[in-house]
């Protein structure tokens, strides 16, 4: 205890001696201690040579310690700093990642205001052209059809070889100029719909009846009855319908076999009414499919009577049934012809 109220008053007691009692007998232990704030350290030897090298080992230790700690401390300090110089590097490079960001995107939006330009100046270009050729073509196929209707008796079988020639060529050239007519005010975003309400059963016997009349020139019928129960009258703009069935009735009939039919049906079912035109033809080869609604794309079967395509008939029927609120698709197998279908809300979409 003597030893103990020493450490606490002084702060240290070096090489005290105590007598204590072990195993039945007394012994001499020397102590040194130092007090350290609210710790007592105490350290005990059995002669004062042990305790001097006692000292020593836990000065070297201490020294170990403290060098073990020093380098540990400069290691953090090392590890910090490049974990900085690394931050800064990346802090760099992100900054100059989105500068170049920017410009791309300043860049892109200049391209994209011009390319809006060009694509409207080709509108432009293309919508005068094909007003320019619509009256010239037109006159060539009234004249070609006066020759041939007044002229006749007097006319050669070449002379009519002729004349034909010049009436396909005309109509085909006139189609192909309403088709680019049509394409430049879709690409335009100037496509109106004319909305009223329509008897769609009406509408459709009607156009089966003028396409009838194109069928039997190939000798290919056209089946129609109207549904039971009737469709319902509908708001639609009924030239671009009519322009809708046209195509895809004229399509089917393109690549029927003389002697086969066209089916023509409809139904209605819940909100939606839905029409389709099957042919007997060869139908769609898979590869056509991704890109047989696209513009100019063309498809690699050909019409049974040699019949040439403008490359843009299906994606302007896509446009028509798009901007009524429906929507467009075919079935079809190689081999066992095509199914076009298209349905359209019975209420004008919001």
């Amino acid at each position: 205890e003597a030893f103990l109220e020493a450490v606490v008053e002084r702060g240290a007691a070096f090489d005290r001696e105590v007598r204590v009692r072990a195993a039945d007998r007394e012994m001499a232990v020397f102590f040194s201690g130092v007090s350290e704030g609210d710790h007592l350290y105490v350290v005990a030897a059995r002669s004062t040579a042990s305790l001097a090298r006692l000292h020593e080992e836990l000065v070297v230790i201490n020294n170990e310690q403290t060098n073990a700690l020093r380098a540990a401390l400069k290691e953090l300090g090392l590890r910090q700093q490049r974990d900085a110089n690394r931050d800064q590097h990346l802090y760099e490079d992100l900054s100059r990642l989105n500068n170049e960001l920017g410009t791309l995107q300043r860049e892109m939006a200049k391209k994209n205001i011009e390319l809006e330009q060009l694509s409207t100046l080709k509108n432009e270009l293309l919508g005068m052209a094909a007003h320019d050729l619509r009256n010239p073509l037109g006159v060539i196929q009234n004249y070609s059809d006066f020759l041939e209707a007044d002229a006749g008796p007097l006319l050669t079988d070449d002379h009519r070889a002729i004349i034909s020639t010049i009436k396909r060529t005309s109509r085909f050239m006139l189609s192909l100029v309403d088709d680019l007519l049509d394409v430049t005010t879709i690409d335009a975003g100037r496509l109106t719909l004319d909305r009223r309400l329509c008897d769609l059963g009406l509408l459709l016997t009607n156009n089966v009846t003028l396409n009838r009349t194109l069928a039997a020139r190939k000798s290919i019928a056209i089946d129609w009855s109207r549904p039971e129960p009737a469709l319902p009258s509908m708001p639609l703009d009924a030239g671009r319908i009519e322009q809708v069935l046209n195509n895809l009735i004229g399509n089917a009939m393109k690549f029927a076999s003389p002697g086969s039919r066209v089916a023509v049906s409809a139904a209605s079912a819940g909100d939606w009414v839905t029409i389709s035109i099957a042919d007997q033809g060869p139908g769609v080869p898979p590869g056509d499919l991704p890109n047989l609604f696209k513009p100019f794309s063309r498809a690699t079967a050909r019409g049974t009577a040699g019949e040439k395509s403008t490359g843009l008939g299906l994606a302007i029927v896509r446009k028509m049934v798009e901007a009524h609120g429906g929507r467009i698709w075919v079935e079809s197998e190689p081999g066992k012809g095509a199914t076009f279908l298209f349905s359209l809300p019975i209420t004008t979409p919001m």
